[in-house]
């Protein structure tokens, strides 16, 4: 009979383990129109209500967490780790992303103090298989921590930085990204203007998520 019982137990598949914690981060820095802040939130928030995102996370147990960045010393979590198991969760993070209030007003950027600040919340979120930082923004660095030092450090803890480059003239931010910002492993999307960034999100959660779930 014990025999019996616990070869039942056995049979019982583990609880879904989490595949990604994913850190998304939103510049806030003063090249950041109010406007432009909006279709930063707006496009967050209806990239987690996409099918195809909300599948992803349901069966990933994906962890979420968002940040507002811009100058040095300037990081604030508006939203704290919250692991999604079904659509009704993806649901409720989604409105919540969508009325976030902007952190800061008129500061410098700052994207190496964005890195490190998102990479000490890894110390709280639920235990994953990947970590990966989603740090998009409009502008290099005018302020704080060299950016190429913290990118070294995410890569010594495994920790995976994936970007948006928000370009207004060419393609020097996207050039920047690729030099200073993301992890070997990681990759950068280009949004052309503010407008294209909501597209330019789906697709790159869309490709975090997907990489992790194979």
């Amino acid at each position: 009979m014990l025999r019996a019982f616990l070869l039942s137990f056995c049979l019982v598949p583990p609880a879904l383990a989490c595949d990604t914690a994913l850190v998304l981060s939103i510049d806030v820095s003063n090249s950041i129109d109010q406007s432009e802040y909006k279709l930063q939130v707006d496009g967050m928030a209806d990239a987690l209500q996409d099918p195809e995102i909300i599948d992803a996370m349901v069966s990933g147990n994906v962890a979420i967490t968002v940040m507002q960045w811009s100058g040095a010393g300037r990081q604030q979590v508006m939203i704290p780790w919250r692991q999604v198991r079904t659509a009704l969760d993806a649901d409720a993070l989604s409105q919540e992303a969508r009325v976030i209030p902007r952190a800061f007003i008129l500061s410098d950027t700052a994207p190496g103090d964005a890195i490190y600040f998102a990479m000490a919340l890894f110390n709280s979120a639920p235990e994953c298989k990947r970590q990966v930082i989603d740090i998009s923004g409009d502008g290099t660095p005018n302020s704080g921590s060299d950016t190429r030092i913290a990118r070294a450090q995410a890569e010594r803890r495994g920790i995976t930085i994936n970007g948006i480059a928000i370009e207004s003239m060419g393609l020097a931010i996207t050039g920047f990204f690729k030099r200073a910002v993301i992890t070997r492993n990681g990759f950068v999307i280009t949004a052309r203007t503010h407008r294209e960034y909501p597209d330019a999100i789906r697709r790159k959660i869309i490709r975090e998520l997907s990489q992790a779930l194979g």
